[in-house]
């Protein structure tokens, strides 16, 4: 796959809001465009941004309609996703590939909106960000940077997280997929790219140990993570940490298995202060260190 890393962003850029899932609060998406506009970004919004139908923004035509229409729009330099929820599952394979090969442009967003990303990056290799705008500090810096910055993307593992107890050793490289954990698996065997290779991202919430079990034995016994170079661990949101079996010795169960460096601890996914970082981007992942770094060059060359 020839990965494509689109343009940063510059002052007088246009970006857009859409809702590929379901419905967000308008005001919350209205003070994050203030946001980016005093970053010096022209803001948009999808026709059906604020729509709802059923547990969606909109129908399944309209969702896709206003995502095509960003992704067409030679005006539009980044497309923003109000937030996650449920139904970009339901688009995913009818997005214009074609114009996103003409003209790639950055998407933003995660949890639901991950199975965008694993679309995007296997039919177009188009490298995203695996993240949301967040009025928290020091998020918002963090996003404009990897929006409109340079740097590569460092992100430190952190003792206080739950997950940074499946940290084990060594060091791998490889392009960074994945993000939530619903969606790789229901992905699998249509939207979800080969995996091998690879570090794995992935990160959970509002799940049930059971629903985590049946989907890393899943795509364990599918045979999508053989090959893994390594595995970064996010949040894990909304489970219970304590007891005589919880989610932490679940994911060293199956983790464990693959016989990879598994850096844990990463402030990515759901829950307060959540960083963001490249998705189909190479990635270089320290555990000695706790480091997990994304790359802006398309070439392995770190």
């Amino acid at each position: 796959m020839i990965a494509v890393m689109p343009p940063r962003l510059k002052p007088g850029d246009t970006v857009r809001f859409v809702s590929p899932a379901s419905t967000p609060e308008k005001d919350q998406i209205l003070r994050r465009a203030e946001l980016l506009e005093s970053w010096g970004l022209k803001v948009g919004f999808g026709a059906h941004a604020f729509s709802s139908f059923a547990r969606f923004a909109g129908t399944d035509e309209e969702r896709l309609a206003d995502l095509n229409d960003a992704l067409r729009a030679p005006e539009v330099r980044g497309i923003i996703a109000t937030r996650g929820g449920k139904g970009s599952y339901r688009i995913a394979d009818r997005l214009d590939f074609d114009a996103v090969r003409r003209d790639p442009k950055l998407l933003v967003g995660f949890s639901d909106i991950t199975i965008l990303h694993l679309m995007l990056w296997k039919q177009c290799g188009l490298i995203g960000v695996h993240g949301a705008v967040t009025l928290w500090e020091p998020c918002r810096a963090f996003m404009q940077n990897i929006l409109m910055g340079s740097d590569d993307i460092v992100i430190q593992s952190r003792a206080e997280e739950p997950t940074s107890a499946l940290t084990t050793e060594g060091r791998a490289r490889g392009r960074l997929i994945g993000g939530n954990l619903d969606m790789l698996a229901t992905a699998a065997g249509w939207a979800l790219p080969s995996l091998k290779g690879a570090i794995l991202l992935v990160e959970a919430v509002n799940s049930r140990l059971g629903q985590v079990d049946r989907q890393l034995t899943m795509l364990r016994k599918a045979g999508h993570l053989e090959g893994l170079a390594g595995v970064a661990v996010g949040r894990f949101t909304g489970f219970e940490l304590t007891g005589e079996f919880t989610i932490i010795d679940l994911l060293r169960e199956h983790l464990g298995q693959l016989d990879v460096p598994i850096l844990g601890g990463l402030p990515l996914g759901h829950d307060k202060e959540p960083l963001a970082t490249l998705v189909g981007a190479w990635a270089f992942l320290d555990v000695a260190a706790g480091k997990l770094t994304a790359a802006r060059s398309t070439t392995n060359s770190h």
